[in-house]
């Protein structure tokens, strides 16, 4: 009990650490509510990207087109804005590729921000689609054998998480992870329970409204500062 409680409180201190440090956020505006997601600093090409997409209004009225209980929602197909009932989504961009930033600080757990891509041998990233980690909880066993299957090896804190929080581990070193949920997982949880065809598409469209970025609010001594002068 007491291992667990060591284990919870440096999971916490780890998700705290993270949220400082960061420049930017993000609203995703959906159908089903807000979801807040923090970008990474070191990550900063596919960051800017989502900035850049998200001035542009590139994401306004896409659908999260792909959904799968315990492992992701993914969206930002710009070919889904007219989508008819029962078409193929996932294969649209914007023209280019955004190249990877795989590394082993961002990995795939619950509320991991990730890039999609195909399979090209730069592992390369949508110009615009991107997926949110739901994921599962993993035994020791289970990360052992992925372990052994894939090289990956995970580091304590890793381990810990997925255990204990979940996520999706098997994609580690594959996919450029640039961001996390910081508010609204339960909207993303909504979103994942959705009844779903043959090609994991909601029978009902997701829209995505817009996403836009989130501007920091003065601290007390900036307002103060800022009516000085």
């Amino acid at each position: 009990m007491k291992k667990l409680i060591l284990s919870i409180v440096a999971i916490t201190a780890i998700s705290l650490g993270s949220l400082f440090g960061q420049t930017h956020k993000m609203k995703i505006e959906t159908d089903y509510g807000n979801i807040i997601v923090m970008l990474y600093d070191n990550t900063p090409l596919n960051t800017n990207n989502m900035l850049k997409v998200a001035g542009e209004h590139g994401y306004d009225s896409t659908l999260f087109h792909r959904v799968i209980p315990q492992f992701m929602i993914q969206g930002g197909d710009p070919t889904s804005k007219h989508a008819k009932p029962g078409d193929m989504l996932g294969g649209g961009g914007l023209g280019y590729t955004v190249p990877a930033e795989i590394n082993d600080s961002d990995y795939h757990k619950r509320g991991a921000l990730a890039v999609a891509r195909d399979n090209n041998p730069s592992k390369a990233g949508s110009s615009s689609q991107f997926y949110i980690v739901v994921g599962k909880k993993f035994t020791d066993d289970e990360l052992d054998n992925l372990s052994r299957r894939s090289g990956k090896k995970y580091t304590q804190e890793q381990r810990d998480v997925y255990r204990t929080i979940g996520g999706a581990p098997h994609l580690d070193g594959n996919y450029t992870v640039f961001g996390e949920v910081i508010e609204g997982m339960d909207v993303v949880d909504k979103i994942v329970a959705e009844p779903r065809d043959s090609s994991d598409r909601p029978k009902k469209d997701i829209r995505i409204i817009s996403i836009s970025e989130v501007k920091k609010k003065r601290s007390f001594f900036g307002r103060l500062f800022h009516r000085k002068n």
